[in-house]
């Protein structure tokens, strides 16, 4: 079969990205909320919710690379990848919530649930994801296929990433709305409660998302040589694919520096931004009103949510520029000029205060829009390393490419939740009470010096060092095709 004359048409390709929407309406309110949920409403110390961080992250990274290998030696009628979506779909939704309700098994009993639901629900989303993203290199042959379908994968996940930046402080206030004057103890349950039914709401969403995905999406690409290879020869064609390796360190590295500051957004608006009168967000608002309000303030609910979605919504208009940010500059020279524009943005923040909201939201604002892209475009760049290998050894093993990549990811998200827990424990930080101002210093600085030093070195590395462009990737594609073509006669 010409894999050419079979090539996904455009309502597949949206049908993808749906998956990532599924995706992110968990993954997103973990980077954004669980930080806070586990430091404010949970009510664990922040030292002990970084080593959770650490440790569970850690223990799902590896089994990352399990669900690849065990992805790459699926057969079924429904292809290699798909069935782990479909079939997974409940159990990642049913602990999800788990991870966001609040027992009362004591401290040490709720430490412990802590680091059971949460490695429960990475596994899980392991389970689903790595098969989801692994489909990117088997949807089609043709790099811009893979390219557009990308791009609608991330157009998925910051879809998802703006319903949750948009909605869940709203809802958990919403569901867990107490009369005025309860006591201390009352509101807290209640914000527990309310997270628990933000995520009953996401969980029904996710699992019609990965349902559309299942339906809709077909696995074409077929490896040239059928033959099972052993898992030890699969990982060491991967440890000796440079190009991967590369890309894996900087995946890390770009993580860690996304990481740190999304992990602590909702504390530096909740103990550095505060509270406050912002005149021109409300004259903006006023817009829309029938009846304009003089003097309006604005919690910080409201202030870390329009800062989430801005940044969301941004990096979506990004994403989708990317096909076209492809084709100017190439994937690779793409990713260094817009990793390049958004560390500037973000090292900014250092010199930012409180009542520069304006100047906040537009650092924020541009820094999205070119860091958006360059998550979409990483991907891409691995599929090109998964035909690497095939070209060089012999063998292709999307799953265990695209899973040890997500392991990447995973460490990224591990090491960078573990530093930013740490420094708000170092410098004195005591939830729901007034910070000190070593605490507050550390807040600004994860906002913008700190991650900064890891996205350097990846801008250094990806700029110098990483070989995989355009007119590589032709010669490799155009050598692989001929090779198809004669194993299919």
């Amino acid at each position: 079969m010409d894999l050419l004359n079979n090539r996904p048409k455009l309502g597949e390709k949206i049908c993808y990205g749906f998956g990532d929407l599924g995706s992110c309406l968990f993954w997103q309110t973990i980077t954004f909320y669980l930080s806070y949920f586990y430091t404010d409403v949970f009510g664990l110390a922040p030292a002990v919710a970084g080593t959770m961080f650490l440790i569970s992250r850690i223990i799902d990274a590896f089994f990352d690379v399990f669900v690849g290998m065990a992805a790459d030696r699926t057969e079924t009628r429904w292809g290699k990848f798909r069935p782990y979506i479909v079939f997974g779909a409940v159990p990642l939704s049913v602990a999800a919530i788990a991870a966001f309700t609040t027992p009362a098994f004591g401290e040490l009993g709720n430490i412990v649930y802590a680091y059971a639901t949460f490695i429960l629900f990475m596994c899980l989303y392991s389970t689903v994801n790595i098969p989801y993203t692994s489909l990117l290199s088997v949807i089609s042959a043709d790099a811009d296929d893979r390219t557009q379908a990308s791009s609608y994968k991330f157009v998925g996940a910051y879809l998802g990433g703006i319903i949750v930046s948009a909605t869940a402080l709203p809802l958990a206030a919403y569901f867990g709305s107490v009369d005025e004057g309860a006591s201390k103890e009352a509101v807290i349950q209640a914000q527990q409660s309310g997270w628990s039914y933000t995520m009953i709401v996401y969980a029904i969403a996710a699992i019609a998302c990965f349902a559309i995905t299942f339906f809709a999406v077909k696995e074409r690409v077929k490896p040239i040589s059928e033959e099972k290879t052993a898992v030890s020869k699969d990982l060491l064609d991967i440890v000796h694919n440079k190009p991967w390796v590369l890309l894996f360190i900087v995946t890390i590295l770009f993580i860690l520096y996304n990481c740190i500051r999304l992990n602590v957004t909702t504390h530096y608006f909740k103990y550095y931004i505060g509270t406050q009168e912002v005149s021109w967000l409300t004259s903006l608002l006023n817009v829309f009103r029938e009846t304009p309000i003089e003097n309006e303030t604005f919690g910080f609910e409201t202030l870390a949510s329009i800062f989430n979605t801005l940044g969301q919504l941004l990096s979506l208009v990004g994403v989708l520029a990317v096909p076209w940010f492809s084709k100017m500059f190439g994937r690779k020279r793409a990713c260094v000029i817009l990793l390049l524009v958004s560390i500037i943005c973000t090292g900014s923040f250092i010199f930012l205060n409180p009542e520069n909201m304006f100047l906040i939201l537009l650092f924020q604002g541009i820094g999205s829009i070119c860091g958006g892209p360059i998550s979409s475009l990483l991907w891409v760049m691995y599929a090109d390393t998964a035909d690497y290998s095939e070209w060089k050894n012999g063998t292709r093993a999307d799953g265990l490419v695209f899973s040890a990549s997500i392991m990447s990811n995973k460490l990224g998200w591990a090491i960078g939740g573990m530093i930013s827990m740490v420094i708000l424990q170092a410098t004195g930080f005591v939830a729901n009470e007034i910070q000190n101002e070593d605490t507050l210093f550390g807040l600004k600085a994860m906002m913008s010096i700190i991650p900064v030093v890891a996205g350097v070195i990846a801008l250094f590395i990806l700029k110098f060092f990483y070989k995989l462009d355009e007119q590589t990737m032709e010669g490799i594609q155009s050598d692989l095709k001929i090779r198809r073509e004669a194993a299919n006669k």
